[in-house]
């Protein structure tokens, strides 16, 4: 099944998906055939369109690399939101800040929470596999308290959970994971 999606996401640009959903899952799916060591350190990057290196990337940089394969640049849209409604985001009681930072915001799972909240749609957390559809955001707490997002692929696991594609540590992957930590948070933008 993963390669199935594998060769449609080679052979079909995202832009010419059937629907945005699926062109998001092929744009990440996309991102699973790159080396990418997993690597959250702070680094200056340009704005608009900054990203870290290509070879290094935590979980949130699947879905920012995702979304900019479909011209959706995450780093834009987060900053000037918080520009324009900083108080309505973690980063004070979190992380201590008093003011966006470009460079970092947008990679910070707890503020894409945030901003998909206020520009997407907020949808249920269940325990039933079927609630969660092709394209979804979700995010779960993992052990230490460490917030971890993925996107739903188009394709399920022998059990019926559909994959999800994130960066675990390994790189990016798709893998039957979507109950294995509390989930904390289930989006669609």
């Amino acid at each position: 099944m993963i390669v199935t999606s594998l060769l449609l996401a080679s052979l079909i640009s995202p832009q010419h998906a059937a629907t945005p959903q699926l062109a998001l899952v092929y744009a990440a799916l996309e991102r699973t055939q790159h080396q990418v060591r997993y690597d959250g350190s702070y680094i200056a990057i340009d704005y608009p369109n900054g990203d870290v290196p290509d070879n290094i990337g935590v979980c949130t940089d699947v879905v920012i690399r995702a979304y900019r394969a479909l011209d959706i640049d995450l780093q834009q849209r987060v900053h000037e939101d918080m520009q324009a409604e900083f108080s309505a985001y973690p980063s004070k009681r979190i992380w201590g800040l008093n003011k966006p930072d470009s460079n970092i915001d947008h990679r910070r799972v707890p503020n894409l929470q945030t901003f998909f909240s206020r520009h997407g749609e907020v949808l249920s957390v269940t325990a039933d596999a079927g609630d969660y559809n092709t394209g979804d955001l979700v995010t779960w707490m993992l052990p230490g308290n460490l917030p971890h997002i993925g996107i739903v692929s188009d394709q399920r696991s022998a059990n019926g959970h559909p994959l999800i594609i994130h960066n675990i540590g390994r790189g990016p992957e798709v893998e039957d994971m979507l109950f294995d930590y509390p989930i904390s948070g289930h989006y669609r933008y």
